[in-house]
């Protein structure tokens, strides 16, 4: 058994073909630690070289929409009118804390996924003589004043 850290592509690639080789090893043996040892060290660098982030709450409920077959007319008994499920799905208005808990009840989506983490919203630049103001309330001078 020849393990060491998995820092590059190529070690991942070797770590995965020979992890393919003791699929079958039998806990308890020489074989199967090497399994266990190089399934971890994979997960480990996989974690952290491919990490895959988490859907925004409406792909979250698109793709459970799609498992079970639902339509947005099945979304109204949980986000509201149909003009509500439109403009929640096509990310017009956010979701509400009591929708977020019907469609986490209803569909089985976690509340942490439907939360999800709200858009970088852009700063409004107001302008007041010399001086600009953006919309968190810094001021600052401008290059005219």
């Amino acid at each position: 058994m020849r393990i060491h850290p998995i820092r590059t592509e190529a070690d991942h690639d070797a770590a995965v073909a020979r992890i393919a080789e003791l699929i079958g090893a039998k806990p308890d043996t020489a074989e199967g630690e090497e399994l266990d040892i190089l399934a971890i060290l994979v997960d480990a660098y996989e974690a952290k070289h491919h990490a895959i982030d988490a859907p925004d709450p409406i792909t979250a409920i698109q793709f459970r929409m799609e498992q079970q077959g639902l339509t947005r007319k099945n979304l109204e008994p949980l986000i509201g009118s149909r003009a509500r499920v439109s403009e929640v799905m096509t990310r017009q208005r956010p979701l509400t804390l009591a929708m977020i808990r019907r469609v986490r009840d209803k569909l089985g989506i976690s509340a942490d996924l439907l939360v999800g983490h709200p858009e970088k919203k852009r700063r409004k630049r107001v302008h007041l003589g010399k001086f600009e103001r953006d919309s968190i309330g810094s001021k600052r001078q401008t290059a005219a004043g």
